[in-house]
């Protein structure tokens, strides 16, 4: 029975426009502990104070599940959701808060690596209000409903409310009291980062490597060592043979201003005698089966078992660990596979049944289902106090796969691995703004892209902005061809080159971005709505955004560098300027009127810097000339700064009587300024400034030209910026690398919508449909790479035979709005005179189904052979993704009239004569509460197959298997339509 729906009760905590809601006063105390909170108590406290919620919940409990739905002026925009694949704006999209291994994910992805149950929402006013659903279980974000936000997750669980504050970075502050805020990174790990999948010995890494970047004058802090760097897998362990010692490695790497990353899982391999393994099977720290024995997975090395990192003893026991592990010269550490991913399991992790001792104080003794969400946070917490018990002088830099919203206090983030294609290139920016707005303001993508081979173009345009990115690391996959900034040929090398030092010259800036986070909870790089929340405009550019007042304009078209692109700039002013490397496949830089930038030297590493190095300020003054800006210097590691061994300066500038003084307005700190040079560029619009020279600490005055000398300046800065555009040779627009294996990643898909229905097709393979999303659901069905999986075709009997790889030609393609069904035709020629014919429409009298209309025809059989061709057979093969992989089945009515359902369970399934679906089969999510239906004509069709993966599902239709001529082709017409269930 479900309870009626109710306003929730509710008490303020915190601190004023912070309240705490639940279902009932029962529901409050059945909450478990919060794991988000910096200080759990301060959620169980009620504060005092005579403010009221301006937004109360409604809440309806159904069974064990908790649905709270919260209803907001229209014109509201939506925001946050943590790590979240397709658009900035998250208004009709749905997100389930389940840590997943999601290679390859696609812009309908539901489930990627980190949950972040939390959603930002800018009001039409530009007003700003918070929402946490602070539950560590799977839990839906459902905000497909205009205006109204949707929590659904099992068991009670409190509501967090912020706000509405005035502005965005007003909740953004007060989310941060509440999970706390980024762990200050060491400065050097803000520079530039390089891995691979795998560097694979010492010598590949120092020589090949780094080396080379050091000779190009490329700049780099940062060197990765992948998984392979092990012996055989094995945590805590080097290969004998390619990494003999890691010790010396990492001081010669020092020596030349490099650190180190290494790589870390928590799949502990199962061998007596290795001595992790021996260790934590004698302090009993592994997670438990319901029957109390070890849980056993196959990961990497073979059979392993997973440290149940909810126990202070285990968390002891890893510390201890990586506190040993770094006295091997370990810069930093990279965590990975802890979601926890487990191989060879429909639901790619371990069974929600199995046991964790957790403590007391985040939740006790629980299933996994409740910790899940939690375990890569929770081995990130283990990780950084490692790190932090061996050097007390030193910041731990941690790097987490999987992590929960209040990650950010132990542990950078990256995007997971995503795919060397444009369309890959232009989610990075929404994906790192989005956990931004959810309290991790220290992420990055892969730069370049993880799975397939970029083309130069795509490597160098990439690179231009995730030179930008709060976190910037460039990696990639094992079997993909080389991915270092130099691998792209001479143009996109130097792209890369100024690039990172446009980056290296920022990093004062960004540093003192860093500090400000750390203090006061802002994100790092914000979308572009935070200069103007009120501009309804600004609320889904997704290829512009701020580091502080700078903003940045990219470009993610293949076509059109960012010079060429039109920017949407909020009020006010905005100046133009760049450091003398303008280049058509940079991003374009402006700076707020009324601010002042703090840049560097040009630099090669951050250890080639020094505080008595010349300091530059870039000044943009606003409407009433005048600016400001802040600048925070200290050791660049360490824990000085908390002591206030820092200098933390505030400038301002103003204009009087066409003279603009610049000077020191304030300080704070106990560091004495460093003696140096300060050089100040005012700026006048079109990329146009004037310079002057002094010593930082003094005041400075610079005379302002008159009005007909500005104007002259800034047409020639722009006639020059045009020139030298012009002369830049660009990197070479090459489709594809020639003869490399993933080149075809680099490509961009035919995309048909209409209805209900978005389709990606890529005819340059096999023909296949890589993503088919249910608008209405936000949903995406297909599991694929865009060279395997997804919806593909064979011609035979035999798997991935003749029709799914070939490159297929566009026969026709129609569009809906030019008054045709939305559809696309193809034909691939699978060989002995035989095609592949494909045709793919959205209905136009019911745009709710798919239709697919699929044969193999005699096109130039030999008269030898009677006119027809060798044995074949259409074997439609889809590979759909699980949303929820223990809550579906596939269910039928067969032929004969039984009822049949296959779970996954039941493996492979083969259905033939009466026991065939009756023209019609479904794949159902029972917990979705939505079918697939796909339908078809059981004349065409003489098998079908049921076959269960990995988190994945084949539903495969067969023809008959016989030769064919010109006039008796092979033919499969089938169609697909969501419905709901009941």
């Amino acid at each position: 029975m479900a309870a009626p729906v109710g306003e929730m009760v509710w008490v303020p905590v915190l601190e004023e426009g912070v309240f705490r809601f639940d279902a009932s006063e029962e529901a409050r105390s059945a909450a478990g502990p919060s794991l988000s909170f910096v200080e759990p108590r301060r959620r169980e406290e009620p504060r005092e104070g005579g403010d009221r919620p301006a937004v109360v919940p409604a809440c309806e409990v159904a069974g064990n599940v908790q649905k709270v739905v919260i209803k907001l002026p229209s014109g509201t925009s939506f925001y946050g959701t943590g790590e979240a694949s397709g658009p900035l704006e998250r208004t009709g999209k749905r997100v389930f808060t389940w840590n997943t291994d999601a290679w390859g994910f696609g812009p309908g992805t539901t489930s990627l690596y980190q949950s972040h149950p939390w959603v930002l929402a800018v009001l039409p006013d530009g007003k700003a209000f918070g929402v946490l659903a602070d539950t560590t279980r799977r839990c839906e974000i459902d905000l497909r409903q205009e205006c109204t936000i949707k929590f659904s997750a099992p068991s009670a669980y409190p509501i967090i409310t912020f706000g509405p504050y005035n502005s965005p970075a007003e909740v953004m502050m007060s989310l941060s009291h509440a999970i706390g805020t980024v762990a200050m990174p060491p400065k050097w790990s803000l520079g530039y980062h390089q891995c691979r999948w795998s560097y694979d010995s010492s010598e590949k890494v120092l020589k090949q490597v780094v080396r080379t970047f050091r000779e190009k004058g490329i700049p780099c802090d940062v060197i990765w060592m992948d998984i392979d760097y092990m012996d055989g897998f094995r945590c805590f362990t080097f290969d004998s043979n390619r990494f003999p010692d890691p010790k010396s490695m990492a001081d010669d790497l020092h020596s030349i201003g490099c650190k180190s990353i290494w790589m870390l899982d928590p799949g502990i391999k199962k061998e007596k005698g290795y001595f992790v393994y021996e260790s934590g099977s004698e302090t009993d720290v592994w997670i438990k089966k319901a029957d109390d024995s070890p849980f056993i997975g196959e990961v990497w090395p073979g059979d392993c078992v997973f440290p149940d990192f909810t126990c202070e003893r285990t968390r002891t026991w890893w510390a201890s660990l990586v506190k040993d592990f770094v006295s091997n010269g370990v810069d930093g550490i990279w965590n990975d596979m802890n979601e926890p991913a487990v191989f060879k399991t429909t639901t790619k992790t371990m069974p929600e049944s199995n046991i964790h001792r957790g403590d007391a104080d985040i939740g006790g003794v629980q299933n996994h289902s409740y910790y899940h969400n939690v375990y890569g946070m929770l081995m990130a917490r283990s990780t950084y106090e490692g790190m932090a018990m061996s050097n007390t002088d030193k910041r731990p830099f941690v790097l987490t796969r999987a992590g929960f919203i209040g990650s950010q206090r132990y542990a950078a983030t990256w995007t997971g691995d995503n795919l060397s294609n444009w369309e890959h290139m232009h989610m990075s920016l929404p994906m790192v703004l989005q956990l931004g707005l959810s309290g991790q303001p220290l992420s990055g993508p892969d730069i370049g892209g993880f799975a397939g081979n970029a083309t130069p173009k795509l490597f160098g345009r990439w690179m231009g902005v995730g030179a930008l990115f709060p976190f910037s690391r460039g990696h990639s996959e094992t079997g993909s061809i080389d991915h270092e900034p130099w691998s792209f040929g001479e143009e996109c090398e130097e792209v890369c080159r100024l690039a990172l030092l446009r980056r290296y010259r920022l990093l004062p800036h960004i540093y003192t971005l860093f500090y400000l986070s750390h203090k006061k909870g802002a994100p790092v790089a914000a979308p572009l709505f935070f200069a103007d929340s009120q501009d309804p405009e600004l609320r889904k550019i997704e290829t512009s955004f701020l580091l502080g007042p700078l903003l940045i304009c990219a470009s993610t078209s293949p076509e059109k560098g960012a010079h060429e692109c039109a920017h949407k700039l909020p009020k006010g002013v905005w100046s133009r300027f760049d450091f003398g490397d303008s280049h058509p496949d940079l991003p374009v830089m402006y700076l707020q009127g009324g601010a002042i930038l703090p840049v560097g030297l040009p630099i090669k590493h951050v250890g080639e810097a020094s505080l008595e190095d010349d300091l530059s300020l870039i000044v943009s003054l606003d409407e009433n000339g005048k600016a400001e800006g802040v600048l925070f210097e200290d050791a660049g590691d360490g824990y000085g700064f908390t002591q206030e061994n820092y200098l933390l300066t505030y400038y301002v500038a103003q204009v009087h009587s066409s003279v603009v003084s610049v000077k020191v307005l304030k300080t704070e700190g106990s560091w004495n300024r460093p003696k140096r040079n300060l050089n100040i560029s005012i700026l006048l619009g079109g990329g146009a400034m004037i310079s002057s020279h002094g010593v930082d600490g003094e005041e400075l005055h610079i005379t302002m030209p008159s009005g007909s000398e500005v104007s002259n300046l800034v047409a020639t800065s722009e006639l020059e910026l045009k020139k030298r555009l012009e002369m830049i040779s660009p990197i070479p627009d090459i489709d594809e690398p020639s003869g490399q294996e993933g080149a075809e990643l680099s490509k961009i898909p035919i995309d048909l919508k209409s209805g209900d229905w978005l389709l990606k097709v890529v005819p340059w393979i096999g023909g296949r449909i890589i993503s088919m999303t249910h608008l209405p659901t936000d949903s995406q069905w297909l599991h694929s790479r865009i060279e395997i999986n997804g919806y593909e075709e064979y011609s035979g009997t035999e798997y991935r035979s003749a029709g799914c790889t070939e490159e297929y030609k566009v026969v026709r393609r129609y569009l809906e709005h030019s008054g045709e069904e939305e559809s696309i035709s193809l034909e691939g020629d699978i060989g002995g005179g035989l095609v592949l014919q494909r045709h793919i429409s959205i209905l136009k009298d019911n745009p709710k189904i798919v239709q697919i209309n699929s044969s193999i025809q005699a096109r130039n059989v030999g008269a030898g052979s009677g006119g027809f061709s060798r044995l074949v057979c259409l074997r439609v093969h889809p590979t759909f993704t699980l949303l929820h992989p223990t809550e579906v089945v596939v269910a039928f009515t067969a032929i004969n009239g039984s009822k049949q359902e296959c779970s996954p369970e039941s493996g492979e399934v083969t259905l033939e004569g009466d026991l065939r679906p009756n023209g019609e089969w479904m794949l159902v999510d029972k917990c979705a509460g939505v079918s697939l239906v796909n339908t078809f004509d059981p004349s065409q069709v003489s098998k079908c197959l049921v076959h269960w993966g990995t988190g994945d599902l084949n539903m495969e239709l067969w023809s008959e298997e016989r030769p064919v001529s010109k006039d008796t082709p092979l033919t499969i017409c089938h169609q697909y339509e969501l419905r709901q269930t009941c």
